[in-house]
């Protein structure tokens, strides 16, 4: 089985950028199918444009634009890609990255689809700071970084049971968050009382309902941004936003820069 040492990558790398012991990539896959294998180093993937399949021994992920998974090191797996244009974003981190800031590796174990659009909104961060590249970048990627471990190391989050309607919730908002959503209806769909849905919602999700929908649908708008096809007024109604002022403030909100400044650090 092939092991790909740190800053390797199956396919064409357009660019590689190192701070402060993390290694960033930008990647455009090239190969139909790359056979089993596994990288010296964590990594996160975060796929930008197009789609390809990922499985590994236990799961396979289906990904589209928008896709972020995590590899701790030597998980073995494979890919599988369309004939279309792909591009990948990928952070690797070596060990003495998480032993010198201390950071827990215990529930790290495997790989991880993560689905939670908080993460992916601070990983179009990380990527934008990388873009950007001046003097605060490394210290704002590295914060950003420390940010998504900080979840993904809290034991609570990782070992506490969850009850069945923050799944279903969850899966309900990911397929419905561009239409028109209320805080009664979904109590009626998940069969549980308004106040107890408004009170543990941000318990899980560390965020109001609100909140948590308008990041699925920014989530959503950095993915078609990306494939540059569609106006931004065309994004906007597709995500669900009333009109292209409010989408234009969400996005500069959760982001930090407009729509159109993004799409120009995507070319």
């Amino acid at each position: 089985m092939k092991t790909l040492k740190n800053g390797e990558f199956f396919g064409q790398t357009n660019k590689t950028q190192h701070f402060d012991g993390l290694v960033i990539t930008d990647t455009e896959y090239t190969h139909p199918y790359v056979d089993w294998h596994y990288h010296e180093n964590a990594y996160f993937t975060f796929l930008l444009q197009g789609n390809m399949t990922e499985g590994n021994k236990k799961e396979i992920y289906d990904c589209s634009a928008g896709t972020l998974l995590y590899h701790h090191w030597e998980d073995p797996h494979y890919n599988i890609k369309p004939d279309i244009f792909t591009r990948g974003f990928h952070i690797e981190i070596p060990k003495e990255w998480f032993e010198n800031l201390n950071i827990t590796q215990n529930n790290l174990e495997g790989s991880f689809h993560l689905r939670n659009p908080e993460l992916k909104i601070l990983m179009y961060k990380i990527f934008k700071e990388s873009k950007i590249n001046d003097n605060n970048s490394e210290t704002s990627i590295q914060q950003l970084l420390l940010h998504i471990f900080s979840h993904l190391s809290n034991p609570k989050i990782v070992v506490e049971k969850k009850p069945i309607w923050v799944k279903q919730i969850d899966e309900l908002l990911h397929e419905n968050f561009n239409e028109k959503l209320n805080l009664t209806a979904l109590s009626q769909t998940l069969n549980i009382h308004p106040i107890h849905l408004s009170r543990d919602f941000y318990k899980y999700f560390h965020c109001n309902l609100g909140d948590y929908i308008r990041k699925l649908k920014i989530n959503r708008a950095l993915s078609i941004i990306a494939n540059n096809e569609k106006s931004l007024t065309e994004v906007a109604i597709d995500c669900g936003f009333s009109d292209q002022s409010h989408f234009i403030r969400c996005f500069k909100e959760n982001i930090g820069i407009t729509p159109l400044k993004y799409r120009k650090i995507m070319e």
